[in-house]
């Protein structure tokens, strides 16, 4: 067998090299030494890594499709995605600029651009009503959350490694506060909307080799905090798709539900009796005056009479 293996096709021996490295595909590929433990470790290590590079590319993908087949974005918190967003962006800067790897960091290029698109189509589907609250238009928005992004992109990108190590920091309160609006919004709705079960589910495997491949690969305690804290977020946000699966009535970030629609109020002739016949508590001056077209009172002024009707009595004015 190690014949084949060490004369196998030099493209496939330069790839194999080019990912788990000159050392152990010697060991593993050509000499099949299955006992080499830190060379499985390191070749496990970086299958996973791009496994959870190419799933992050299309990981967001159902999410976007199900806001734009729905022509909406209801359960689906803005906040959220923000610093969703923020999070993935400062990661990919850290690890780039500290030379990491492409696949211990690849997919967070993919989910922020695919979260930015996300956050793109809530502003654009956001109600009506929630504009006039803010004051400003969608196409306003938009464009200040596109300058937003740019601006931050070029930011991440040119400031300094040590500002950026504290960036990097505050990637755990920004992984916390941005699943925190999501799972309120589930819960007080009670239904989990247009959040895509696919993402939940692909985020919850990708934290978990995301743990392994930063301990076998990188040792950073940092950024393996990071991925343990966004691990034990999703794992609610699943929990909740479970708990609610089917539960399409939500509310929105207002308190209203969004599947109830405002029939309106269905008007009926009135009956001839209740143009007829007076109420009880009406007047009884009011009374003797009500007809079935309209209501006319004729009490302190009397009605016009001819001379030869009233007996050549004329009507006068009393002015006291």
């Amino acid at each position: 067998m190690t014949a084949i293996t060490q004369n196998l096709p030099w493209f496939i021996k330069d790839l194999g090299i080019s990912i788990i490295g000159d050392e152990c595909y010697t060991s593993l590929v050509e000499n099949l030494n299955v006992g080499d433990v830190k060379c499985l470790k390191y070749s496990l290590s970086k299958g996973l890594g791009i496994g959870i590079v190419v799933g992050g590319s299309i990981m967001k993908v159902p999410q976007i499709l199900l806001i734009v087949n729905a022509g909406s974005a209801r359960g689906l918190s803005l906040p959220a995605y923000v610093l969703e967003t923020l999070s993935y962006a400062i990661t990919l800067a850290y690890a780039f600029r500290h030379q990491f790897p492409f696949s211990t960091y690849g997919e967070n290029l993919f989910l922020t651009l695919q979260n930015t698109i996300i956050t793109l189509l809530i502003i654009h589907h956001a109600p009506t009503r929630a504009l006039t609250h803010s004051g400003s238009s969608k196409s306003q928005k938009l464009v200040i959350a596109t300058l937003f992004t740019l601006a931050s992109a070029f930011g991440l990108y040119t400031i300094p490694t040590d500002l950026l190590s504290i960036l990097q920091m505050t990637t755990l309160p920004l992984s916390l506060f941005s699943k925190l609006p999501q799972i309120r919004q589930n819960a007080r709705s009670q239904s989990t909307g247009q959040l895509s079960a696919f993402a939940v589910i692909s985020q919850i495997a990708g934290c978990l080799a995301r743990l392994f491949t930063t301990a076998t690969e990188v040792g950073d305690r940092l950024v393996a905090a990071g991925f343990a804290l966004a691990l034990l977020l999703n794992i609610v946000l699943g929990a909740q798709l479970y708990m609610y699966w089917g539960q399409g009535d939500v509310k929105d970030e207002f308190g209203l539900r969004g599947e109830i629609k405002v029939k309106e109020e269905e008007t009926y002739p009135p009956a001839i009796w209740e143009s007829s016949a007076p109420t009880l508590h009406q007047p009884t001056a009011t009374r003797a005056t009500t007809t079935s077209s309209s209501t006319t009172h004729r009490v302190s002024t009397p009605p016009p009479r001819t001379p030869s009707s009233a007996g050549g009595r004329k009507w006068a004015r009393k002015v006291d």
